[in-house]
């Protein structure tokens, strides 16, 4: 409403006297690649757009130009499917922190990180082992990645997780307790930060899949309860590290955790929501990427009845993943 009101208004809410409010940050990759299929892996090489869009004034705006950043999307031996490029949002900054190159190989030997504050990218430690194929996820100012495939599998690779905390001003990686096994670099997934633990299965989808649970302040790993494994059938993300919900990708239906009955509540379902691929979570909205990336449900869950809307990408681009983090400042 301010925002319509005077230009002056609408200067004042973007200044830094007025709280910042979310806005939606993007990975965005040229539609016609998820079309094409060459035979060549390096014409799969793939420009990676960031884009922000401000829910004020309902517009898109890209961020300032990253570090170049080409990965590989897809690769004859893969064509089904496209290669994961991973990202966290952690601290209110973004961090990008793994994808494939042209030779199968780790892409990142230590994350990209924006920050809306300062509208700026940097570099953060080298990884111990750089790795693609992992789990990553934050806890409040700490970013995890877990498990997944260096330049060549390894046991120990696929049972390591390192940590970093963005806000010690700590330019290194910390070693935490090691997985049991390697069965979580089998795929990219999210790890799900709630309650101080982080969340994790091994599988995407709505398919039968492993899941532990890491507790930070006992810096320990432990399996996941059966139920909420039994309901991890899709995207999950949790609102404020408070309440994880998840998208039954095959009905979809949102759900959120129960941790005492150790079950999920129903809470909306619609079509739109099926073949949901990634999710974000913050302000009492789900961010749902659908329709293979060529549309985002936005889901409040605070109203009553839950309300639902669609975004769009920017024209010619689909969505590879979605964060809820502060506005950029601005110029």
């Amino acid at each position: 409403l301010l925002y319509t009101i005077s230009h002056s208004w609408r200067s004042f809410i973007y200044s830094p006297l007025y709280p910042p409010f979310y806005s939606l940050y993007t990975l965005l990759i040229p539609n016609i690649t998820i079309k094409s299929s060459p035979s060549n892996p390096q014409q799969f090489l793939t420009p990676i757009s960031f884009f922000a869009f401000d829910p004020i004034c309902s517009k898109w705006e890209p961020l300032p130009v990253p570090p170049p950043l080409s990965l590989l999307l897809r690769h004859p031996p893969f064509i089904s499917r496209d290669l994961p490029v991973q990202s966290v949002a952690v601290g209110n900054r973004l961090a990008v922190v793994a994808g494939t190159t042209e030779h199968l190989a780790p892409a990142l030997s230590r994350p990209l990180v924006f920050d809306p504050i300062s509208r700026d990218w940097r570099y953060g430690p080298s990884v111990p082992v750089p790795r693609r194929w992992c789990a990553a996820g934050a806890l409040d100012t700490s970013l995890y990645m877990a498990s997944g495939v260096g330049p060549h599998f390894s046991t120990d690779t696929a049972r390591s997780v390192e940590r970093w905390d963005l806000s010690r001003g700590c330019d290194k990686w910390e070693k935490v307790s090691s997985l049991r096994d390697g069965r979580f670099s089998r795929e990219a997934t999210d790890a799900i930060g709630w309650h101080g633990r982080l969340c994790m299965v091994n599988v995407k989808g709505d398919t039968a899949k492993q899941g532990a649970v890491y507790s930070a302040e006992q810096d320990l790993w432990g399996d996941m309860k059966e139920g909420m494994l039994s309901g991890w059938r899709g995207p999950a993300a949790a609102m404020d590290e408070e309440m994880i919900y998840v998208v039954d990708e095959s009905k979809g239906v949102v759900r959120k955790y129960n941790e005492e009955t150790d079950g999920w509540v129903d809470v909306v379902e619609s079509d739109r929501l099926r073949g949901a691929q990634q999710m974000a979570a913050r302000g009492g909205r789900l961010c749902v990427v659908c329709k293979g990336g060529s549309e985002i449900v936005v889901v409040d869950v605070v109203a009553s009845p839950p309300q639902m809307w669609v975004v769009e990408p920017p024209q010619g681009f689909n969505v590879a993943a979605v964060h809820v983090l502060p506005r950029m400042s601005r110029t």
